[in-house]
């Protein structure tokens, strides 16, 4: 019988995240208050206990996205992985557009870095995390908190800047029952695009960070307009049109999908009296009304990544 290890476990709470915000497309994402929380510890033989959301998914030991990318990160290094007792409790949708793949690639990377130690700079987790998910914005904000504007430096690292919202933001979200794997989102997006639509969303995207750095929630409406993704997923993600229906009504700013969907990230006006709970109440009844269905979350901007 293998004796139980008397070290102190490895612990690490990852945000859950939302890319793209409407028109920043592929460089910028958030992250807001619901978790992954990992729980490691040597052992004698790989296993997991996972609670939470999509329990059997991160409970299933064989191809465990955490667990593959410890040891690949690890074995790249030329060090040998331990086995590892893990305990999971989640909270992300997963595959439903919530960082869900990258909060567990950078638990992974976290492990290696912290068993192996491999004393791996900030830049280099999110890079490492970057390269295996080929884009920036999610893994950027799950290990930063906040927002976050990113960018891949060469194969290895990331450049990120972290941007502190001014003010409290108030977010809805909304998951739909089925998932949308990022490849078929990817597959709907045309080749090119036309100048006007390129710079309306450059504008748009400046609006955006300008909105979060001076407070001024009520850029949203027109800054989360976006003509490079959204509009191709749509069909796909039927909740969206039918969250952008809702913009500008009382305590309602607007609507982006959450990284390619099919989730929706709804922004509530905090400068209203509404409470949030009625804005929800007033969203699931618009939903109902066209027939969708949808789990919804009243959460907030994380200002605190998984680096803590």
């Amino acid at each position: 019988m293998a004796r139980k290890s008397t070290q102190l476990p490895f612990r690490i709470s990852l945000p859950a995240t939302s890319a793209n915000l409407g028109p920043a497309f592929d460089a910028a994402a958030l992250a807001f208050d619901l978790y992954l929380n990992l729980e490691a510890r040597p052992a004698g033989e790989y296993s997991i206990h996972a609670s939470g959301r999509d329990e059997a998914i991160c409970g299933k030991l064989e191809n465990h996205l955490i667990l593959t990318t410890y040891r690949e990160v690890l074995q790249a290094a030329g060090k040998d992985p331990k086995t590892l007792a893990l305990k999971i409790a989640n909270d992300i949708p997963i595959g439903k557009g919530c960082g869900s793949s990258a909060a567990a690639r950078l638990a992974g990377i976290a492990l290696a870095n912290h068993y192996g130690k491999l004393r791996w700079t900030d830049a280099r987790i999110v890079g490492e995390a970057s390269r295996r998910e080929h884009h920036p914005d999610n893994a950027s904000a799950c290990w930063m908190g906040g927002l976050t504007v990113a960018r891949m430096a060469g194969d290895a690292e990331a450049q990120v800047a972290c941007i502190k919202p001014k003010g409290k933001w108030r977010l809805l979200l909304a998951v739909p029952p089925e998932p949308l794997s990022t490849e078929e989102a990817r597959r709907v997006l045309p080749q090119s695009y036309a100048r006007a639509d390129a710079v309306t969303n450059v504008q748009n995207s400046m609006l955006l960070l300008a909105a979060f750095l001076q407070g001024k929630p009520e850029f949203l409406r027109s800054a989360l307009e976006d003509r490079i993704h959204q509009p191709y997923r749509a069909a796909l993600c039927p909740l969206l049109p039918a969250a952008q229906e809702l913009a500008g009504t009382p305590g309602i700013l607007g609507a982006a999908l959450s990284g390619a969907g099919p989730s929706v990230l709804i922004f509530l006006d905090p400068k209203v009296t509404i409470p949030a709970k009625k804005s929800a109440a007033k969203v699931a009844a618009h939903f109902k009304r066209k027939g969708l269905s949808a789990d919804l979350f009243l959460t907030s901007i994380a200002t605190k990544g998984a680096k803590g």
